[in-house]
């Protein structure tokens, strides 16, 4: 083997006492675990965790049925670094995929025409085969692991079959669902079978299959669903159901303003969005029922997060991730903080935990929660994070973001670090710091590096003492930059692509809306 309607909680964690009885009960022998993973889904793109706009019961069900953590983040504003922190317990500056994989570096970034000040760092283009990842180390414990859905840790080579997963249904070097939501898709390990079929249902009917298989073993099923991923489509059904509630709540004149970069979107109110979302819920649905069918319910812990925040500004510019500041590719919390769920049946009592947590946090968890030894050489930015789950604690630690790349979504090259209620952000283009204190100011609207400067220098050193400990790789200077090259580049943005935004928006929110091929070829 190789080696809104939630709380903003900054402080403790809430623990409800079960009647005559603590916390925590006897956990089963080698339960099953069902980790599943939005992509691109936002702080507020579920019901339960505050949007009025988007209906998910299903997912609503994990939070209900197990304990939300409101700090809950993901290890990078894009994808892939995501990825390979749930699936290595390390930080992305550890483990060197910084960018979602695929994405431009050094010169070539030169070749999108932006005109930025600095070059992206180079970063690792595969999840490395030294590690022993979580699927490895269930492997080791004894489980069946089944992969499904959107991977984006390497080409072929390193794919799931490659890192620890017994089968692989779907799980490619992309990371957009190619072809569409709706089959005839394009992707080598996922067969069509039926025109229109649709993408989220079939994974989710492809982990039944697998969970049906295996209900008399131990199984680790890992759902990674391309949803809510762009190109964002729906059916005609779903998009007008969406239309509807958005009409019934009141349609606004504008939905976006402009940032630094890009326009971003401060509503939600896309209707095809909104049916993107609800399928991938229903899919959700589908496994759960499963579950239950199968009477596995009480013996299977259930994970559900993102990978990063939701797409407020850039690629289908879906949702707004308000009151959070930003969106996939920045650094603030929209970008970073995620519906967090675990549920362990036989964990009673605690509903909401608000200590920081991440998806590095995910290995150890499992495996402790598994019964098994955890492996601190590798998972070495995670903590198990079962004290909590009984209303312990695990001492104060910091954790640290590394992006010294430009977003496709408007973020800046940055590195983030979080202790305690303070966030810093450092910006390389010119160095500045940006601090925030989470637990008064979620919303990072009031800057106060000004007002703490021992504090900045503290926490300014202990994040690049991480970085240069782990080799972190740094964006450079572009040596053409040219002020006014980037001005016109930005004022083009403002007067061609906000406008035909708002054009756009409306366009999905007319009643004649219609896509113009079949609602992207969907039958269901």
């Amino acid at each position: 083997m190789k080696k809104r309607s939630l709380q903003i909680f900054t402080g403790v964690c809430l623990v409800i006492i079960v009647f005559g009885c603590g916390s925590k009960e006897v956990n089963p022998m080698k339960p099953n675990v069902l980790f599943i993973l939005a992509d691109d889904l936002g702080y507020y793109d579920l019901n339960c965790m505050g949007s009025a706009f988007y209906e998910t019961p299903n997912i609503d069900r994990i939070g209900n049925e197990g304990i939300v953590f409101t700090n809950g983040y993901a290890n990078c504003q894009v994808c892939s670094p995501s990825r390979a922190s749930i699936m290595s317990g390390k930080f992305p500056a550890r483990h060197g995929i910084t960018d979602w994989i695929g994405a431009r570096t050094g010169e070539k970034w030169r070749e999108l025409g932006r005109y930025n000040k600095l070059l992206p760092a180079e970063y690792v283009h595969n999840l490395s085969s030294e590690y022993i990842t979580l699927p490895e180390a269930m492997k080791q414990a004894g489980y069946k692991t089944f992969f499904a859905g959107k991977w984006h840790l390497g080409k072929e080579g390193s794919w799931p079959s490659d890192h620890g997963f017994d089968i692989n249904i779907g799980g490619w070097q992309s990371g957009s669902p190619r072809g569409g939501y709706f089959s005839p898709w394009e992707n080598p390990n996922l067969e069509n079978l039926e025109n229109g079929e649709n993408l989220s249902m079939r994974l989710a009917g492809e982990t039944v299959k697998f969970i049906s298989e295996h209900k008399d073993t131990s199984f680790f099923a890992f759902l990674s669903f391309y949803a809510v991923h762009g190109p964002i489509q729906t059916t005609q059904e779903k998009w007008a159901k969406y239309r509807q509630k958005a009409e019934a709540a009141g349609i606004l004149k504008t939905g976006f303003e402009m940032e630094n970069y890009l326009p971003i979107r401060k509503v939600q109110d896309n209707p095809v969005y909104g049916g993107l979302v609800e399928s991938m819920d229903d899919a959700v649905g589908k496994v759960l029922a499963c579950l239950d069918e199968l009477g596995l319910n009480d013996n299977t812990i259930v994970i559900f997060t993102s990978d990063n925040g939701g797409v407020a500004a850039g690629d289908a510019f879906a949702t707004s991730n308000l009151p959070f500041r930003g969106g996939k590719g920045q650094a603030y919390e929209g970008g970073i903080r995620e519906p967090y769920f675990i549920k362990v049946p036989w964990q009673k009592g605690l509903k909401r935990c608000d200590v920081p947590v991440t998806g590095s946090d995910f290995y150890p968890t499992i495996l402790d929660l598994i019964g098994e030894d955890l492996l601190p050489e590798e998972h070495s930015d995670g903590v198990s994070l079962v004290p909590l789950l009984s209303g312990g604690s695990i001492g104060e630690r910091s954790l640290i973001w590394h992006y010294p790349h430009y977003g496709n979504q408007g973020g800046d090259p940055s590195s983030i670090i979080r202790k305690g209620p303070w966030k810093l952000i450092h910006f390389y283009e010119d160095g500045r710091q940006e601090l925030y204190n989470l637990l008064d100011d979620p919303e990072e609207e009031h800057e106060i590096s000004g007002q703490q400067p021992e504090l900045v220098s503290k926490l300014m050193k202990e994040l690049f003492e991480f970085l240069n400990d782990n080799n972190a790789r740094y964006p450079r200077k572009d040596p053409t930059y040219v002020l006014e090259n980037e001005q016109t580049y930005l004022k083009e943005i403002e007067e061609n692509l906000l406008p035909h935004l708002e054009r756009q928006r409306m366009i999905f929110l007319s009643k004649d809306f219609d896509p113009g091929n079949e609602w992207w070829g969907s039958t269901k």
